[in-house]
């Protein structure tokens, strides 16, 4: 089976806040997009939180604006459909936090879109130290397959965490 391949970051490099997911699934990798899958709740989110809408392209410019940037914390792997949970580790290559941690210097917190995204970052990224003088934040996953919090009760931790 063939890696999922993820994206490149989305980002000035003026950004204060990187939010990490894991690996696109397989509806944002088709439709070559973060969080093109229609119930997940990362758009709707970052729409209360900021009133950002409107194109894909738009959205992207109003985070940066926010001083947002998105990325995911794996480069690729091999998954079998697009839950966190069949990422296959012995061929997950992580990105590269190094590079984009210099050139984004700004960086003050690193929030993670769900616990396997906090959990792939400790264990391929974070041992190398990157981030260690960065706040790190884990926040409910946007992703549809959670719906053991509401989008409320999503809504409110993101709050607290992001805009805080």
């Amino acid at each position: 089976m063939q890696p999922s391949e993820g994206f490149p970051p989305a980002s000035k490099a003026d950004a204060r806040i990187l939010i990490l997911g894991s690996l696109p699934g397989q509806q944002s990798i088709a439709a070559q997009q973060y969080y093109a899958h229609p119930r997940n709740a990362f758009w709707p989110i970052m729409n209360e939180l900021f009133g950002i809408d409107g194109s894909y392209t738009q959205r992207l410019s109003r985070l940066a604006d926010n001083h947002i940037a998105l990325w995911d914390v794996l480069a690729s792997s091999v998954r079998p459909g697009s839950l966190d949970s069949q990422i296959q580790h012995e061929s997950a290559r992580a990105n590269d936090f190094h590079t984009f941690l210099a050139t984004h210097t700004d960086i003050q917190l690193i929030a993670f879109n769900g616990k396997k995204a906090e959990q792939l970052f400790g264990r391929f990224v974070d041992g190398d130290g990157v981030g260690a003088e960065i706040r790190q934040a884990g926040l409910p996953s946007t992703s549809p397959a959670y719906a053991a919090m509401s989008f409320s009760g999503k809504l409110d931790v993101w709050r607290q965490t992001i805009t805080a």
